[in-house]
């Protein structure tokens, strides 16, 4: 038996194993609210032995039998047994790890993900039928990169919430545990989002050891939190940042895995925040995107210009945000403490959109750039290297920043937002450089974690000044 047809099998020789595997485990978290954790781990783990053992002898398990061609039924079990066992062993020291998660994680990994194979199939298949038709549309001549897996990632995304908010429910009303019902569609949501992201992100590790590891763990965050929105406002979230995220993908500057990064960045901060915070977050990625196609041509005849045209993935959305989804959460968490984290989210968002304007305004100058530790001249892109067009971009970036965050009625005080806002971005983007010179240089950071490390010091002097001027 097959559940999919040869010629998209032929595509993805994986899949039929996948679908097979997602088909004999997804309806394994109706018996969680019946059963105890030491039956859950005992189970699980005689489910290993019993693939382990039936790896010798494929024809006992008959139709399922491509199941075994890959090791994903056993990357599938190990990484549930490991959240079983990390949940039991929580539950000694007093902490929590809910048991309703488990049973939405194992539904994200089987509905979603099968459903999210069957679309990405038929993408390949019909990509396949136009390369090799008679007259083939020249978009689809020798370029993989015109194949859209958009279609895979939302079905997923769909597929994830609605089975998972499903699994939950059942596992927490048989429960009587008194979750509220808004909690569990809440890390639905965050779970599907983060399944959905590691699906869109090319990696050698098998999607049943990324996938529920990834989102199990997300979702254990936030209910550790105990914080929840109403549905229609997660909904919402949701649908705004899926709407802007892939706009910029269709405008070509993020990929499908920046897309989702920022769609899972902009469901959080709505939800802890408010709306204008994310939008203060993309008018970075904005400004960013139109900067990096700012005299493209001459940047790349330099060597200097953004990989794929400037083209943003999820390394570049995370290395940016992490420290404003972190002050977005600590606002909602920490509510007494708001006027100082929207102080420090100004600091390093500034820092985030000066930076980029820095780098890309500030290589196209007709000064020789200076290396920030000397001030001695060097060459065009080096990791370090200053112009005065580039500083004043910076200058220009931040004020674009903090003039949004009065407009958004984000902060009363004017003069107190375009100070410490510029500041914070001014001398977060001369850390990034400093950083850049030195130990991005020696290899010792990458690009990605010099922005990483340079946002959260923007956000730390923002921070600082508030404390120091009021």
């Amino acid at each position: 038996m097959k559940l999919i047809p040869e010629h998209i099998i032929q595509t993805e020789p994986q899949a039929h194993g996948q679908l097979l595997l997602s088909l004999a485990f997804m309806f394994i978290f109706l018996l969680f609210p019946f059963v105890s954790w030491e039956v859950l781990i005992g189970l699980f783990f005689g489910l290993f032995l019993a693939i382990r053992h039936l790896e010798n002898r494929p024809e006992r398990l008959g139709m399922f039998e491509p199941m075994l061609k890959i090791r994903s039924p056993q990357y599938l079990v190990v990484s549930v047994f490991i959240l079983l066992l990390v949940s039991f062993v929580l539950n000694l020291f007093s902490a929590t790890y809910p048991l309703f998660v488990i049973g939405q994680t194992i539904t994200i990994s089987t509905i979603g993900l099968g459903v999210a194979t069957i679309v990405r199939c038929h993408m390949k298949s019909k990509y396949v039928s136009l390369t090799k038709n008679d007259y083939p549309s020249k978009k689809y001549i020798n370029d993989p990169n015109s194949l859209n897996l958009i279609p895979s990632s939302i079905s997923m995304l769909v597929t994830g919430i609605i089975f998972a908010s499903i699994a939950g429910a059942w596992i927490v009303y048989w429960q009587g545990s008194g979750i509220s019902y808004n909690l569990v569609f809440f890390v639905a949501v965050i779970g599907s989002i983060t399944a959905a992201l590691f699906e869109s992100i090319p990696s050698k590790i098998n999607e049943n050891i990324s996938i529920p590891l990834g989102a199990g763990m997300a979702m254990w965050l936030f209910v550790s939190f105990g914080y929840s929105i109403p549905p229609q406002q997660i909904i919402f979230a949701l649908l705004f940042s899926l709407f802007l995220g892939f706009l910029a993908y269709y405008a070509k500057i993020a990929d499908i895995s920046a897309s989702l990064s920022a769609t899972l960045i902009g469901v959080l901060i709505i939800a802890f925040s408010n709306i204008y915070w994310f939008v203060l977050l993309l008018t970075f990625f904005i400004l960013g995107g139109m900067f990096t196609k700012y005299k493209y041509k001459l940047k790349e005849s330099m060597g200097i210009a953004e990989a794929k045209g400037g083209v943003r993935n999820y390394e570049n959305v995370f290395s940016n945000s992490t420290a404003a989804l972190i002050l977005a959460i600590a606002y909602g968490i920490y509510p007494q403490h708001g006027e100082l984290i929207i102080f420090a989210y100004l600091g390093t968002v500034a820092t985030a959109a000066g930076d980029t304007l820095a780098s890309e305004i500030g290589t196209t100058s007709n000064q020789k750039p200076r290396m920030i530790t000397n001030l001695r001249p060097v060459r065009t892109g080096i990791d370090g290297g200053v112009t005065l067009l580039g500083e004043l971009a910076s200058i220009g970036g931040s004020a674009v920043i903090a003039i949004m965050a009065v407009a958004f009625g984000m902060v009363d005080n004017i003069t107190a937002a375009l100070f410490i806002t510029i500041a914070g971005g001014f001398l977060g983007t001369n850390v990034d450089s400093l950083l850049g010179a030195t130990l991005q240089s020696r290899g010792l950071l990458s690009n990605s974690g010099v922005n990483f490390v340079a946002t959260f010091i923007g956000a730390i002097i923002s921070a600082g000044l508030y404390l120091l001027l009021f």
